[in-house]
């Protein structure tokens, strides 16, 4: 091939790379948060929480919910029992948390710049998402936004890993199960406790909150 061909090709690349990703950032794998990261879905989990919490008088606010925003739910809920003396059982809690989040699953809508990277970047080089949510919350957001599981080459949930965000468990695991090392992947992340996670991880992270508004419920 005619070199001055093959630099044109990579200069319309550069072009038609989406534009949240920074120029000259280099990377061979991308590691995709859900809630609030792929889907606009934590307004619904805050929604959820609110009413599994009122009958008990227990309260969250907004901003407390998304300070522990990438904790798994059972985390959220044992919070939430041990700061408010409710009596009942943890396991009850998390499932009907989570019932009532399926029930407002048609309410979330796409991060379209985000959905933007995944499309651009399916099958050139290796996806993943990394969630501390449960498995079937995670696939359930992923359809309701459009995106088949398909598109990654894995998926890591709160059932795979032992510490959560801000600890970097859950992305370490996602880069070797993508057999990418964790300094070559790049990470898109919603709240600090995931910044924070993917930055013990030795991986860049790219800050959703610096392109998309989230929606508010206060």
């Amino acid at each position: 091939m005619d070199a001055s061909l093959h630099s044109k090709e990579n200069l319309n690349e550069r072009k038609q790379r989406p534009a949240v990703i920074p120029d000259g950032l280099t990377f061979d794998a991308i590691i995709f948060d859900c809630d609030g990261t792929l889907g606009d879905s934590m307004p619904m989990h805050y929604v959820a929480w609110v009413e599994t919490l009122t009958p008990y008088g227990a309260t969250m606010s907004e901003d407390e919910f998304y300070a522990m925003g990438g904790w798994p739910t059972k985390i959220v809920a044992q919070t939430m029992l041990d700061r408010f003396d409710i009596k009942t059982d943890l396991g009850t809690m998390v499932k009907h948390k989570e019932k009532l989040f399926v029930q407002k699953l048609s309410e979330v809508p796409p991060v379209p710049q985000v959905v933007e990277v995944v499309h651009y970047y399916h099958g050139k080089i290796p996806l993943a998402v990394a969630t501390g949510g449960l498995p079937e919350v995670c696939l359930g957001v992923l359809k309701s936004i459009g995106l088949s599981p398909k598109l990654f080459n894995t998926i890591v949930t709160c059932e795979d890993v032992q510490s959560h965000k801000p600890e970097p468990e859950i992305f370490l695991e996602a880069a070797r199960r993508l057999n990418v090392p964790p300094d070559r992947c790049i990470v898109f992340e919603d709240v600090d406790p995931g910044i924070e996670a993917a930055r013990r991880a030795g991986m860049v992270s790219i800050d959703v909150r610096t392109f998309y508004t989230p929606r508010r419920i206060t």
